[in-house]
């Protein structure tokens, strides 16, 4: 039985009409559809990497491996391209200090405490989710993880200010002013201009400038072996909250735009989120989740062909097997990376202000005001402590404060008022 069947004459979309994604158009129109997939996740995908220290060729490498994988776990029902989660870069950029293998730890312990979630939500539903994070929990540590290293974007940009105001101000007029692909890959636009200003500017690391005239165009991609260490665990594992707000969020988008009832594929998108995760973990990459960047391309193609999404994890495989590219990434100055940080970490802070917004969270109720005043300040103002010889930081505090005092703050007014 064939993987797709072709949509009607395999050559066009008529109006009113969208490629499920169980069908695909002739293998050249799916061939050009799947490497604009690759266009939207690009940039988005080695900048995580190039923030935290990882190496991007692998992180390419694994995002690929880890989309066939997605794709063969939902049984080709879930359209999705996984790249890598922004939601990871506060972490690993924490623990950085620490050693890739460290990092490679919390990458690893994230991807399997995910998938447990997504075995428990097959066995006990997607109402599992909605009772252990409501929206006001979910919200919350998607703020304090945006915000938490909202201090070093800062002090990047001013190391360069002049390259990173120019990366802010096309990364604005991009996403404000640009339609369609241009407005979908503002960050990237903003870090090649700035990269350009750079170059001109004289502020290129030399030594990164001659390890990329060195490097091969062909190459194995270098693999990392994790360590477990528990500072750095407890560090990234609330970015575990964010994964499954994003791929709930992402099932249900993709249900809207089809028409079809994916709720019995939310458990096996987020084990293959884990999965995905976790591989990256053991091998060197960045943790993934599912790309809101290529929903935008469906949405304006009306093709949601999950044969699309095969080509760009095939093309990114391909693509990790250039270690030219992991020394271009690598050349990218610090106030481009201050000036794309200081966007993107409020971005992830404002999709937790939307999560509030969009489900009506009542910040009269003394239970959400007090709780989530705390756990944001611990969070943000980074509080740290140390437990049993363990460091703690801002993003541990900020979410245990949240996720454990919320029921049990609930529980007690409601005795209290029984």
């Amino acid at each position: 039985m064939a993987l797709w069947t072709v949509h009607g004459d395999g050559r066009r979309v008529t109006e009113g009409e969208v490629v499920s994604p169980d069908e695909r158009l002739s293998w050249p129109l799916t061939i050009g559809l799947g490497l604009q997939h690759v266009v939207a996740m690009f940039g988005a995908t080695v900048l995580v990497p190039t923030l935290t220290g990882l190496p991007p060729t692998t992180t390419l490498l694994f995002s690929g491996v880890g989309t066939l994988l997605f794709l063969v776990l939902t049984r080709n029902r879930v359209p999705s391209y996984l790249g890598s989660s922004f939601a990871f870069i506060a972490p690993l950029t924490a623990a950085r200090e620490q050693g890739m293998a460290a990092q490679l730890g919390g990458v690893l312990t994230a991807g399997l405490v995910l998938i447990a979630v997504g075995v428990a939500v097959k066995a006990l539903g997607v109402r599992l989710l909605d009772s252990l994070m409501p929206p006001v929990v979910t919200g919350a540590v998607v703020i304090l993880v945006g915000l938490n290293l909202a201090p070093q974007a800062t002090r990047m940009y001013q190391a360069q200010p002049l390259v990173a105001t120019v990366t802010v101000g096309i990364i604005l007029l991009a996403a404000v002013l640009g339609r369609g692909l241009l407005s979908r890959t503002a960050v990237l636009l903003g870090v090649l201009a700035g990269w350009l200003v750079g170059a001109l500017g004289g502020a290129l690391d030399a030594d990164k400038l001659s390890r990329l005239r060195a490097a091969d165009w062909f190459g194995v991609p270098a693999l990392h072996g994790p360590e477990l260490r528990p500072s750095v665990v407890v560090l990234v594992l609330p970015v575990v909250i964010v994964l499954v707000a994003e791929n709930v969020g992402h099932v249900k988008a993709v249900a809207a735009v089809t028409g079809r009832n994916l709720d019995g594929s939310v458990g096996d998108a987020l084990i293959g989120d884990g999965l995905a995760t976790t591989l990256a973990g053991l091998g060197g990459g960045s943790g993934t989740t599912t790309y809101a960047e290529n929903i935008g391309v469906m949405a304006a193609t009306r093709v949601y062909s999950t044969a699309a999404y095969a080509v760009a994890a095939v093309s990114a495989v391909l693509l990790s097997f250039s270690p030219k590219i992991g020394a271009l990434v690598d050349t990218v100055p610090t106030g481009v990376l201050g000036g794309a940080t200081l966007v993107l970490y409020g971005l992830i802070g404002m999709v937790g202000v939307r999560i509030w917004v969009e489900n009506r969270v009542h910040f009269g109720d003394p239970v959400n005001l007090m709780v989530v005043a705390v756990a944001l300040v611990a969070g943000i103002g980074d509080l740290t402590l140390s437990v049993g010889g363990v460091q703690l930081g801002g993003i541990a505090w900020g979410s245990l404060a949240i996720v454990l005092l919320h029921p049990i703050l609930r529980r007690a007014r409601r005795s209290r008022a029984a």
